[in-house]
C-alpha cells in the first residue's frame, strides 16, 4: 500500500470514451485492468466523471454549420468542438461497467455548466472555476498523485499540468491511459508536461 500522501486520481473512465461510444479513444477499455490493480494499491483514490448538459457550448452540435473537431472562441480562449458526449443520466455518461468503483472515496464531475468546458480534474477550461478536488486533497493531506484515464492528451494531461501547478508531485502512467492525438495533441501533451515536472511512467 502507498503512502496516505498519495492519491490515484481516474480520469473519465466512461463509456462515451471508449470503443462503441460517442467520443472513443481507441483502445479506452484496454486500461480498465490495470487501473482496478492499480486502486488496491492507494488508500485515497478518485474518480472524475464527465457530466455535460445536453446544451454545452462545447457540443458542435450546438453550433450551427460547426463540424466535430473544429475550433471556435469562447470567452477564455480557444475551443475544440466535441461530438456531443457524457449528457447527464445518459448510458454514455456512466461509468465503464468493467471499472471498479467501490474503491472510489470521491468523485468529481466536471463540464457541467452549460458555458464552460472542463478537461482538468482541478479546473474548468476557464483556468479560475475549481472542481474542489484541491480542497479536498489538501484535507487529507495528499501531495503526490498518480493519473490514469481517458485521454492522455486531453483530461489527463491538463489534469497532470494543474496538480503540478498547484504544487503536487505528479506522475501520470501512459500504460494506463489511451490518447485520442488530435493535430499532435499527444506531442504537445508530453512536452507540457515533462516541462511542468510531470513524471511519466510506462
Amino acid at each position: 500500500m502507498r503512502g496516505t500522501d498519495e492519491a490515484l486520481i481516474v480520469i473519465d473512465v466512461q463509456n462515451d470514451f471508449c470503443p462503441g461510444g460517442a467520443l472513443a479513444v481507441a483502445g479506452g477499455d484496454a486500461i480498465i485492468p490495470r487501473i482496478n490493480a492499480l486502486m488496491a494499491e492507494f488508500s485515497c483514490v478518485v474518480l472524475t466523471q464527465d457530466w455535460h448538459p445536453a446544451d454545452h457550448a462545447s457540443f458542435a452540435a450546438n453550433h450551427p454549420g460547426a463540424a466535430p473537431f473544429s475550433l471556435t472562441e469562447m470567452p477564455y480562449g480557444p475551443q475544440v468542438l466535441w461530438p456531443t458526449h457524457c449528457v447527464q443520466s445518459t448510458a454514455g455518461a456512466a461509468f465503464h461497467s468493467a471499472l471498479h468503483t467501490d474503491p472510489a472515496h470521491l468523485v468529481i464531475r466536471k463540464g457541467f455548466h452549460a458555458g464552460i468546458d472542463s478537461y482538468s480534474a482541478f479546473f474548468e477550461n476557464d483556468k479560475t472555476t475549481a472542481t474542489g478536488l484541491h480542497g479536498y486533497l489538501a484535507e487529507r493531506g495528499v501531495k503526490t498523485l498518480t493519473l490514469v484515464g481517458l485521454a492522455t492528451d486531453y483530461c489527463v494531461a491538463y489534469s497532470a499540468l494543474d496538480a503540478a501547478k498547484l504544487g503536487y508531485r505528479v506522475t501520470l502512467v501512459e500504460g494506463a491511459c489511451r490518447a485520442i492525438d488530435l493535430n499532435g495533441s499527444l506531442a504537445e501533451a508530453r512536452k507540457s508536461t515533462l516541462a511542468a515536472g510531470v513524471v511519466w511512467q510506462a
